[in-house]
């Protein structure tokens, strides 16, 4: 039987707000907890697409956590494979591996290495080290469930900067040709790349403009709002049976998100953490957490 973590069916949004935005919570702690492990990494970026990716696998993606190989399930492609530690924390939060492998991350041997691979990690679709190539990637796939008329969805994870490769744009237009409702881009728009900030390395606004006039159904969210998340992916079920577009929800969102310290950093891109911050920041993050729910 299909499997989302919650059936979100029976709940009303406040209800599933506040599901989606404990998982959030979760998957950030384990977002900082794995950072520490190697002392440095991709944590803000972890901290800040956490709701979108509480959202996601809270409830809705379709998937057997004891088989992450089910034919029938949803796919969801991780491009920014060097988000790999906000994707590890949110599939030990689905079940999908054990919380206590994510004390490995990093490590040799180990199934949870710093940047995503579709080899090593189950519920890991594809390698995402490229940048630029997800989209393309899923389009082929939301084309094989038609080709096949099967009914799941793919739900494409990628970056503002992926904004930037002409490869991006091929696919958008390729999946606004083929009328691909069946796929989803969430786009994570941190305004950082790099090589700094991401208006200084390549201008790509009006981001929404040029979806649209790709011919997507576009919607453009505060990507650290767990209600506005679930509200456009609402918007999405209630229109991709009668047009038929494929969907995209711009998120913007704040590097180091819920974690003061970190929101502050300069260089927060790939972010190096000292030993004695680490509590200080789950500290941090679990006062804001209990702030927001009092």
């Amino acid at each position: 039987m299909a499997t989302t973590a919650i059936n979100h069916q029976k709940l009303d949004l406040t209800q599933r707000t506040a599901k989606v935005r404990e998982a959030a919570y979760r998957i950030r702690h384990h977002s900082l907890n794995m950072g520490e492990v190697q002392g440095q990494g991709y944590v803000g970026q972890a901290l800040g697409a956490a709701d979108m990716l509480a959202a996601v696998f809270t409830e809705q993606l379709n998937y057997r956590p004891a088989q992450p190989e089910w034919e029938e399930r949803d796919r969801f492609l991780l491009s920014t494979g060097h988000y790999a530690i906000g994707f590890y924390a949110a599939l030990a939060e689905a079940g999908i591996i054990p919380v206590e492998e994510l004390e490995t991350y990093g490590s040799d041997d180990s199934r949870l290495p710093m940047s995503g691979m579709s080899t090593y990690t189950p519920g890991m679709e594809i390698s995402g080290g490229s940048l630029g190539h997800g989209l393309s990637i899923a389009v082929g796939m939301a084309l094989s469930f038609r080709y096949q008329h099967k009914n799941q969805r793919v739900i494409n994870f990628l970056s503002d900067g992926e904004l930037d490769e002409g490869s991006t744009w091929e696919a958008a237009m390729g999946a606004s040709h083929h009328q691909l409702g069946n796929l989803t881009a969430l786009v994570d728009i941190n305004a950082l790349q790099a090589d700094g900030a991401t208006a200084g390395v390549l201008r790509t606004e009006p981001v929404s403009e040029k979806w649209e006039a790709f011919g997507w159904y576009t919607q453009r969210v505060n990507g650290n709002d767990p209600e506005a998340l679930l509200q456009a992916f609402d918007n999405i079920s209630a229109q991709s049976a009668s047009t038929g577009k494929p969907s995209v929800i711009l998120c913007d969102t704040k590097v180091g998100r819920g974690v003061p310290l970190l929101e502050q950093r300069e260089k927060a891109h790939f972010m190096r953490i000292e030993e004695n911050e680490w509590q200080i920041c789950r500290d941090q993050l679990t006062e804001g957490f209990q702030g927001s729910n009092s």
